[in-house]
């Protein structure tokens, strides 16, 4: 046997291609895991591979050549000249000592070699004499496998110019396998981008601006609807599926990028067949890599976006609204508490309370979407503020002022208790009850009453009508359209509230 060394050689392990040397089970797991990168394996024949092993048998008058990849437990052909079979068991290869020993291997003399005397493929078909195999060597270092030629007589051993120039067909083959490689990264890594701008919701296009034509990618028939690759398939379409009012200005934008080359970004609505009025924002930039004028760029859905923005605009507008309305009714009851009072304690106290009452209607429209309140969660501010109250109801959806107002009426109502009232005492309570009429009554009610009991002793109207009392009568009557109605029982104060029922249930 006659071996050309290469490389390693006798080193124990595998040299990688930073430098570093890999132990045996590393390095095996390596190869197989490169042989795995390239596709490869159980193939159909290719031309590219198959003129190779042809040019080599003629070459070298040898009647067979292979391309031969070395898996795990087989020896596989890629391509077979002058052999049937398609594969070998890898334990009675040849190829397995190029991959062992990482140089070419050369025997010209068979049957005086112990390793192959008795082989198969040399006691039968295809009755090997001589074998002369190079390494398949991939980008990183590992052998995939050999090109060898084989033949069934005796021959001398190659000279340095012919196993360098088997050397140079392997690595002919490699190139060939190198770029099917790159190839499948490339068509995968593009499935991927693609899919991934699916998921995303992105299209992609590409705008030549002297044919005006447009190829699209990505979520195009999201964005655009099913039809957009015949609808949109020029710049004419694209314009068609713009709302009306948006036309001038994307051609403006689109025509001043045309004309001065710079990048390309505006937003517009489209009418989708599917889907109606959308909003889509678009980037894009012209292609430096090529002399064509090419503008390529994305297109997004930014639908919500907007609608979220436009809401946030109306809650503010609202929210500055309430505010003023806010600041209004506390100015005024300031200035009218300030006539109402006795001192300043007492007007100090007047003030704390009633602003108590806003602060109870501005957290339960806090705690929900500051335009509409819930009834049961005013009256929980009611109770945590006055415990002795009790109340039961239908929970309605109150709006801004009807809940400002009638956190009013309960503070005044619940403050006039604790000083004169059912609550003035140890034993007395108040209960609230209200009701709404159902859908369809005519005329449809609210109605709320308010009832004391166990005073300590009986009590009668007030001498003279307080700023209190006026409070209430303008927060139900103006405010809320309804009436108000008190009589003093011996058991305390019975209050019946009526209002048109426009609230709807929670």
């Amino acid at each position: 046997m006659a071996e050309r060394p290469a490389g390693s050689g006798g080193r124990e392990g595998h040299q990688l291609a930073d430098g570093g040397y890999a132990g045996p089970e590393q390095a095996e797991r390596l190869r197989l895991d490169t042989l795995r990168e390239y596709r490869i394996l159980d193939t159909g024949p290719e031309e590219a591979f198959d003129r190779v092993t042809k040019m080599v048998a003629d070459l070298y008058d040898a009647p067979i050549a292979l391309v031969s990849l070395v898996d795990d437990c087989r020896q596989w052909f890629k391509s077979s000249y002058g052999l049937d079979v398609s594969e070998t068991p890898r334990d009675i290869s040849f190829c397995q000592y190029v991959i062992a020993e990482d140089k070419p291997v050369v025997i010209v003399d068979v049957l005086g070699d112990e390793r192959f005397r008795d082989n198969p493929l040399v006691t039968g078909d295809p009755f090997i004499r001589f074998y002369a195999g190079v390494p398949l060597r991939a980008y990183n270092g590992t052998i995939l496998g050999t090109l060898c030629v084989i033949d069934r007589k005796e021959r001398p051993v190659l000279v340095e110019r012919e196993l360098e120039r088997l050397e140079d067909f392997a690595a002919i083959i490699m190139a060939e396998a190198d770029l099917r490689r790159i190839v499948a990264e490339r068509d995968e890594a593009r499935q991927t981008l693609e899919r991934a701008l699916d998921f995303s919701g992105i299209a992609t296009w590409r705008y030549d601006a002297r044919t005006g034509s447009i190829n699209w990618g990505g979520a195009a028939a999201e964005l655009w609807g099913a039809d957009f690759a015949t609808a949109l398939a020029d710049i004419d379409g694209f314009y068609e599926r713009l709302l009306p009012d948006d036309r001038d200005m994307v051609r403006s934008v689109l025509g001043g990028s045309v004309e001065s080359g710079t990048h390309y970004a505006t937003e517009y609505r489209i009418q989708h067949p599917e889907r109606g009025v959308r909003w889509i924002a678009v980037r894009a930039d012209w292609d430096v890599n090529t002399t064509d004028a090419i503008l390529t760029g994305i297109s997004i859905d930014i639908t919500e976006q907007k609608s979220r923005q436009e809401n946030a605009n109306l809650l503010m507008r609202e929210l500055h609204h309430r505010m003023r309305n806010l600041f209004a009714t506390v100015s005024a009851i300031i200035s009218l508490t300030r006539h109402a009072a006795t001192d300043v304690d007492d007007y100090v106290e007047r003030i704390t309370g009633r602003l108590d009452a806003l602060n109870r209607a501005q957290n339960v429209l806090l705690g929900a979407n500051f335009m509409t309140g819930s009834m049961h969660a005013l009256l929980r501010e009611v109770e945590a503020a006055f415990p002795r109250i009790r109340w039961s109801g239908p929970d309605l959806l109150l709006p801004e002022n009807a809940l400002v107002a009638m956190a009013l009426v309960f503070n005044e109502l619940a403050t006039n208790a604790v000083k004169h009232g059912a609550l003035s005492g140890a034993s007395g309570d108040v209960d609230i009850q209200w009701t709404q009429d159902p859908e369809g009554s005519d005329p449809r009610l609210f109605r709320l009453t308010w009832t004391e009991t166990g005073n300590d002793g009986p009590i009668g109207p007030p001498e003279k009508t307080s700023f209190g009392t006026l409070l209430m009568e303008r927060s139900v009557r103006n405010n809320l359209g309804g009436t108000i109605e008190r009589r003093w029982e011996p058991t305390g104060l019975f209050l019946d509230i009526t209002l048109p029922a426009r609230w709807r249930d929670a």
